[in-house]
This record gives structure tokens, C-alpha cells and sequence, in this order.
């Protein structure tokens, strides 16, 4: 089956840099074949059966159900399988983890991501609300509710975690903790060692940036 890489169009707006790095990891260890960029609000039109490799919940929940002769996996299962994967050690860090809403009702997804997280020697405190009974960062409201009752909403959320570090693997979960004032940590960044930067955070701005790129990229 045909490996492609989707990193999602909120990566590829935020940090198209680390997508490079993800590919060339893939590319190296699990036979990538190309890239696909378009939206996955969009039908894909491949010629054979594909494996969508992702880091974007949104697009591995799409990819896993609506598209015939399209299935997909994450980077996290990728990776945490990988026993040659170069995990870094962050010396028994502590942070809390918001669990993104498309993906809330994968259980080995969020079992998958903790793993990960303990293998690069990361202390986990977990919020009360967390995997299948995750509260949503705030995003998701954009709207449906005015810009200031969102970011109230991101406060709250934010408020609950124990940890001033928050893991997420969410682009969108980036500027929503950033918001909060807390210091998001963005799992592909811990996985290759890089800081993570929150970039545009104002909800109005993001999801322009987010709408604009969706549709230039059919």
C-alpha cells in the first residue's frame, strides 16, 4: 500500500519546517512515497489504495472514515513502534495533556501518545478531565460564540491543567493554551527536539490564516 505523508494544513501554516523534518523521518524509516497538501475536507483522488501517515487529529479521523480506499495512522503509533526512534530525554519534566477533540474516542491513540511521552523520561500530571472524557481547549467554538467568550473559554481550560506545561499534539491546542497562560509543548516538537513556538494566536487571525490556506489548497 502507498505510504503519503499529511501534515495537515495548520502545520503546514504554523511551522512548515518541522513538516520537513517529519517527512524526512518517514522518508528514512517507513518508505514515505510522497506528500499530499491538499485539505482533507477535500476528496482525495488517488489511483490506489493509501496510507495516510498524520500528526493532524482532524485529518486522521477524516482520512480513517470517509475516504474509500484510504485509511490512516499517526506519527505517535508510527514512532512509538519505532525501536531505532531517537527519543529525547527531558530528565523527568512534568507536564499535564490536553487530548484533542476530533480523536477524543481513540483510546489506543491517547494510551499511544502517553507512551511516547514517557519513553522521552516526561512526568505526567494529569487534568481531571483527559482521553475519552477530554474538555475541548476552546477552539472548536470559533464561531459559535464571540471572540471574548472564546478566549474565557481557553482561560478555563488552561486553569485546569496542574502543569504550567501543557503537551498537545493539536496546532490549533498551541494558540488555545498559549492564550490561556500556560506554555504549550507540541509533541512533534519534543519528538525532534525543538521549542515550541505559539506564532498568531488571536482567534479571528488564526482562522483566517486556517480558512485562506484550506482554500488555495485544492
Amino acid at each position: 500500500m502507498k505510504k503519503v505523508f499529511a501534515p495537515g494544513c495548520a502545520l503546514l501554516i504554523h511551522n512548515p519546517e518541522l513538516a520537513d523534518r517529519i517527512a524526512a523521518y518517514l522518508k528514512d524509516r517507513h518508505n514515505l512515497e510522497e506528500r499530499h497538501t491538499m485539505c482533507c475536507h477535500f476528496r482525495p483522488d488517488f489511483s490506489e489504495p493509501v496510507q495516510i501517515i498524520s500528526i493532524c487529529s482532524g485529518c486522521i479521523r477524516r482520512y480513517d472514515s470517509l475516504y474509500k480506499d484510504v485509511s490512516a495512522v499517526s506519527l505517535w503509533e508510527l514512532a512509538d513502534k519505532d525501536p531505532h526512534f531517537p527519543f529525547p530525554d527531558y530528565g523527568g519534566m512534568r507536564l499535564s495533556v490536553i487530548d484533542a477533540c476530533p480523536t477524543r474516542n481513540y483510546i489506543d491513540l491517547h494510551e499511544t501518545i502517553r507512551s511516547i511521552l514517557s519513553k522521552m523520561n516526561i512526568q505526567i500530571n494529569e487534568a481531571e478531565r483527559t482521553g475519552t472524557g477530554a474538555k475541548c481547549c476552546g477552539d472548536s467554538f470559533y464561531g459559535r460564540m464571540e471572540k471574548s467568550a472564546i478566549l474565557e473559554k481557553m482561560r478555563e481550560r488552561a486553569e485546569e491543567m496542574p502543569e504550567e506545561n501543557v503537551a498537545v499534539y493539536c496546532v490549533s491546542c498551541i494558540k488555545s493554551v498559549t492564550n490561556g497562560g500556560k506554555s504549550p509543548k507540541y509533541l512533534p516538537d519534543l519528538l525532534f527536539g525543538t521549542e515550541t513556538f505559539s506564532g498568531e494566536c488571536d482567534p479571528d487571525l488564526w482562522h483566517g490564516e486556517l480558512n485562506k490556506f484550506i482554500r488555495n489548497s485544492r
